[in-house]
């Protein structure tokens, strides 16, 4: 059975599928309800799936008739598609951020699965050697061409 971020995830985008519009508006305790969960839980998943490096940005609005706000950001056109995923990467980006934007990418079909595992492979903490100081700066510069590989047109 998958855990309860997962659901949670795969709800949210889910939901952002079938919207006519790039965002859906959702109140934190609904959500909390639905899943039987604490509020607190949704913030994680939000925090950590749908960040800007996943391709998403989340706004929120509290108070009474408060809601969240996700929207999915548009990747353009296939010619300045790499320039601004490597703009997203910048000069350093952590291990999870590059999973989310490697899924993001294997999502919008830009990439096939077994690249998807490939990249993974090489921008992975098991081959940067945890703890040195410009791994995250490595892992982009790996990310970025790799990009660039792959999506030159």
């Amino acid at each position: 059975m998958s855990n309860i971020s997962n659901l949670i995830e795969r709800y949210l985008k889910k939901l952002l599928a079938e919207s006519n519009r790039d965002h859906v508006e959702i109140q934190r305790s609904d959500l909390a309800v639905l899943f039987n969960c604490v509020p607190s839980h949704i913030n994680y998943v939000l925090t950590t799936r749908f960040s800007t490096s996943h391709g998403y940005i989340v706004e929120s609005r509290r108070g009474s008739g408060g809601y969240i706000r996700i929207v999915k950001i548009p990747l353009g056109q296939q010619a300045d598609l790499a320039l601004e995923i490597c703009s997203l990467v910048g000069d350093s980006i952590n291990e999870g951020d590059a999973a989310g934007l490697i899924e993001r990418l294997l999502e919008e079909e830009l990439i096939s699965p077994r690249e998807r595992r490939v990249m993974r492979a090489a921008v992975g903490g098991d081959i940067l050697m945890p703890g040195q100081p410009v791994r995250d700066q490595l892992r982009a510069l790996i990310l970025k061409s790799m990009i660039v590989s792959i999506l030159r047109v």
